[in-house]
């Protein structure tokens, strides 16, 4: 895209619910999107250090293979910091506790349906809401819920309650999950905000600006992935995947709401 061209001064807003949802899932939208001029924002909820870490919150950074005296999410900060800069995105760090200390104590927990007593939607739609009224975004980019991870829904709740009238919506198709599964739904509650599906073709730049991005969350790529050789091998045949039926070689899937905001992006 030529300089003449770039939509100059446009922001897209990408909300996170963890440390690497946007790298792992839509990292080559995000490197496209700095690539033609854009203003690249990543906002992560979930991202308070709780430490020393107690209970499933510790069991979760031990199978990562770290010690009980490291600061999980001081680690996992530095890591998503490193994926932003080659993204050519600016992390905002929303600094709300995940799910594990939130008292969901089992791994099923966090994939049944949210608790009740588990009120973190209503400060994260404040949060949300004041992110909105300051960088102004052009494009909202959140996940779609697949997988259903709690922190995911509980994002989509928060993002629900905005108030109005919000810039055009879109959705990314939750990574890992959409791997493990490659039919896994939207969670039904975006349908209403978003139906247009778009592909997002990806540059060779783009490609490997999301493979260098994902590599940056070393923590993770063990036990989502099984270590840094598969994570590499996983994302790519993903992006292939994601581009079967459509005129480039490698993709990424999102739902919008106004598919003429990445015009030029996205087909």
């Amino acid at each position: 895209m030529s300089t003449a061209s770039r939509p100059a001064g446009r922001t897209a807003l990408l909300l996170s619910p963890h440390l690497d949802d946007v790298a792992f899932s839509c990292g080559g939208t995000a490197s496209s999107l700095a690539a033609a001029g854009w203003t690249v924002v990543v906002a992560t909820a979930f991202t308070r250090s709780v430490h020393p870490a107690t209970g499933f919150a510790l069991a979760c950074q031990r199978d990562k293979g770290l010690d009980d005296a490291v600061d999980y999410m001081a680690v996992r900060r530095v890591e998503d910091e490193a994926a932003c800069r080659v993204l050519g995105a600016r992390p905002v760090l929303l600094d709300l506790a995940e799910a594990p200390n939130r008292g969901y104590g089992s791994a099923s927990a966090l994939f049944a349906s949210p608790s009740p007593q588990d009120a973190v939607a209503g400060p994260l739609g404040v949060l949300l809401a004041g992110l909105v009224a300051t960088e102004r975004p052009d494009l909202l980019l959140a996940p779609q819920g697949c997988g259903r991870h709690v922190d995911h829904l509980q994002l989509i709740a928060a993002l629900l309650a905005l108030p109005g009238p919000l810039p055009p919506l879109g959705f990314y198709r939750d990574t890992p999950y959409v791997i493990r599964d490659r039919d896994a739904e939207p969670d039904a509650r975006v349908a209403a905000l978003a139906t247009v599906p778009v592909v997002v073709p990806l540059s060779r730049r783009a490609r490997a600006a999301k493979q260098e991005a994902v590599n940056c969350y070393r923590t993770q790529l063990g036990y989502q992935f099984g270590g840094t050789a598969q994570a590499a091998e996983a994302i790519e045949r993903l992006m292939l995947r994601e581009a079967e039926g459509h005129a480039c070689s490698h993709a990424e899937r999102l739902i919008l709401s106004d598919p003429a905001v990445l015009a030029g992006i996205a087909s």
